[in-house]
């Protein structure tokens, strides 16, 4: 989501020589070591020119945010992320989605991203936004975990998982009753007085080790709309502290990274000084952002959809 209307940027920025690393974690059970901070590909999928976009990956991987978020349905993101992977496959932990409730739509969508990507295999394939979907269909024996495990057993992904924006029960469930490696979701200091991941999934990943990354750490684009550049959420309602929103996502027990849609240049180097200099949120601090995320809730409300 970008935190300003800016057009995309290409020359060489201050803060772009890499002289501080970007931290890494580790992804759960799946042993990975991954960058705090991913990136996301809707806003240059639906708001930038192929070449701005692809300039955007290859300098994000040069300085590290290598862990690479994408979707088929974020416009024209898979084909600006495979002219990148087919290049440099190699370097990149490699993130897709397949928005569907049964094993055959799942492996369809899947094997065609896997081309647009102009790759053989991801390294980790979500059922897309679990909270929208049909969370029985998604269980079943036939359902689009099950697919993705097939997928997995063919070599197309190497681990399997959800994203979750809503509906938190459903996440919940799906964590008692399916084995998956990874859960992406929606948690940020306002949405954690809506939907509340933080408290009612998040200890059952970490009970089973799945990993967990975090998404819409700012709030998400503002009305989700992609296709140009938008203030974040957060930026939208007020001039607030983007980096201790940061902090407060990569602070959350087991979080391994959070994914950042970036526009250009200078988000990019913005959001990895923030990650470079990530450090734990005081007690004042989290009392403030407490006040404050009560405040942005309410004027919000369930911006992504049902919380039951």
């Amino acid at each position: 989501m970008s935190m300003a209307s800016q057009s995309a940027v290409v020359e060489k920025l201050d803060g772009e020589d890499g002289s501080v690393e970007l931290p890494c974690r580790v992804l759960g059970k799946t042993g990975e070591r991954v960058p705090i901070l991913g990136y996301g590909t809707a806003p240059g999928g639906m708001g930038l020119r192929d070449e701005e976009a692809i300039a955007l990956i290859h300098r994000a991987i040069d300085l590290g945010v290598t862990c690479m978020d994408t979707a088929p349905g974020y416009g024209r993101a898979h084909v600006q992320l495979g002219a990148v992977m087919a290049e440099r496959r190699e370097e990149v932990f490699l993130v897709t989605k397949t928005g569907a409730d049964d094993a055959e739509k799942a492996l369809e969508i899947l094997e065609q991203s896997l081309k647009d990507l102009q790759t053989e295999q991801v390294d980790l394939t979500y059922v897309h936004s679990l909270g929208n979907r049909d969370v029985d269909r998604v269980l079943d024996v036939d359902g689009s975990l099950a697919g993705l495990r097939e997928a997995q057993r063919r070599g197309w992904t190497r681990y399997v998982g959800f994203s979750a924006h809503n509906t938190p029960w459903k996440a919940a469930r799906a964590l008692e009753e399916a084995d998956v490696d990874v859960v992406m979701l929606a948690m940020n200091l306002a949405d954690r007085h809506t939907y509340n991941f933080e408290e009612t999934v998040l200890p059952l990943a970490r009970e089973r080790g799945v990993g967990v990354v975090a998404m819409k750490v700012y709030g998400g684009a503002l009305e989700m709309k992609y296709d140009r550049p938008t203030p974040s959420a957060l930026a939208a309602h007020g001039a607030h502290d983007h980096q201790a929103a940061l902090n407060y996502a990569l602070g959350l027990p087991g979080v391994a990274t959070a994914v950042v849609g970036m526009y250009n240049g200078a988000e990019l180097i913005q959001n990895l000084e923030w990650a470079r200099n990530h450090t734990p949120l005081f007690a004042e601090s989290e009392a403030g952002l407490e006040k404050l995320g009560r405040k942005i809730a309410a004027d919000w409300g369930a911006h992504y959809g049902s919380v039951r």
